[in-house]
């Protein structure tokens, strides 16, 4: 026991998820498939809070994404009595583009229309797409895939880099399934690459193999993986409930992203838990900037030369984290 929860137990203070060193884990793992392990992230969890995640909430009608008419900002009301769960990455599909969320946020029970900052991740469409609706978004079933993405989303900010990394990720994917894998819909819409049968049968054995390994685990509240015996990114969440409402979405990405890195004939040394363990202590010791989203959301962001950590903080609950993301440069 620290000083800070000696201190805290003694005067009857609310112990805070941040008061916790953020590596104080416990990690098993590997579980591989191919060229992708999967390490789970075990710990307790914080808060018996339940939230929608924003998939549950669109496909629910609960909450609804409007088109703007600005690339980079997007509205979003929550319609329901829940509070909603919106994860950096999240992808939105339809409106005059798809777009990805550039933060994580927390949208309060009948929030009315709130601002989201966003990133287009389709590049020249700004009609209506087939059957869908213009003003609004029909789904989010996918996140996004690629660190060298998510970088230009979260770290750099940039819409030009992010539109350089979806054609990267679309032009690696074709090239190792040797075959396109735009959609002639919408040659350019990351989401569409994603959901396209192709790329869908490429990961049916990553998802056969390692989607069933958090079963009976419910003291799972992340995972981290490898590819190519590198680690590549790790998310840890403030409990099981919403880390398992996530883990396949998370599982899809990491296995597109698996698909996109695969080099067939090369060897590589497996990663270990010991290297993950490295990654998160790193990350942690590194130059730690704040900055208020909302008067409800905080994130601490530290950064290291070799890797940077996300911590989302809920002011509505005492400043308890309710994600942190960690990425290897």
């Amino acid at each position: 026991m620290n000083v800070f929860t000696r201190v805290a137990f003694a005067l009857g203070m609310p112990l805070l998820a941040q008061s916790q060193p953020a590596g104080a884990y416990r990690i098993s793992g590997p579980f591989t498939h191919d060229n992708l392990s999967i390490f789970l992230i075990h710990g307790a969890n914080k808060t018996s809070r339940n939230f929608l995640t924003l998939e549950e909430a669109i496909d629910q009608h609960k909450a609804v994404v409007y088109e703007t008419r600005n690339v980079n900002e997007l509205a979003i009301e929550n319609l329901s009595d829940q509070d909603v769960f919106i994860e950096s990455g999240d992808i939105v599909k339809g409106g005059a583009q798809d777009r990805t969320l550039k933060d994580d946020l927390i949208l309060p029970s009948r929030s009315g229309k709130v601002s989201l900052n966003a990133f287009c991740v389709e590049h020249g469409r700004w009609t209506r797409r087939g059957n869908e609706a213009l003003e609004s978004f029909n789904g989010s079933h996918d996140a996004i895939a690629s660190k060298q993405l998510k970088m230009a989303v979260r770290l750099k900010s940039n819409q030009s880099d992010v539109w350089s990394q979806v054609a990267q990720l679309q032009a690696n994917i074709s090239n190792n399934l040797r075959t396109s894998a735009r959609a002639a819909a919408a040659p350019t819409s990351l989401a569409m690459t994603m959901d396209a049968p192709v790329v869908q049968r490429s990961i049916d054995g990553y998802l056969q193999e390692l989607a069933g390994i958090v079963n009976g685990k419910n003291d799972v509240i992340g995972y981290a993986f490898a590819i190519n015996g590198k680690i590549n990114t790790a998310d840890v969440y403030y409990s099981h409930d919403l880390f398992a409402k996530l883990w396949m979405k998370l599982l899809r990405a990491s296995s597109i992203e698996a698909v996109m890195n695969s080099n067939t004939g090369v060897t590589f040394e497996p990663a270990t838990t010991g290297a993950v363990k490295n990654t998160i202590e790193d990350a942690e010791s590194g130059k730690t900037t704040t900055t208020d989203l909302t008067n409800r959301i905080q994130v601490v962001q530290k950064e290291s030369a070799q890797n940077v950590m996300f911590e989302t903080r809920d002011r509505a609950q005492n400043g308890a984290w309710i994600h942190r993301n960690y990425m290897t440069k």
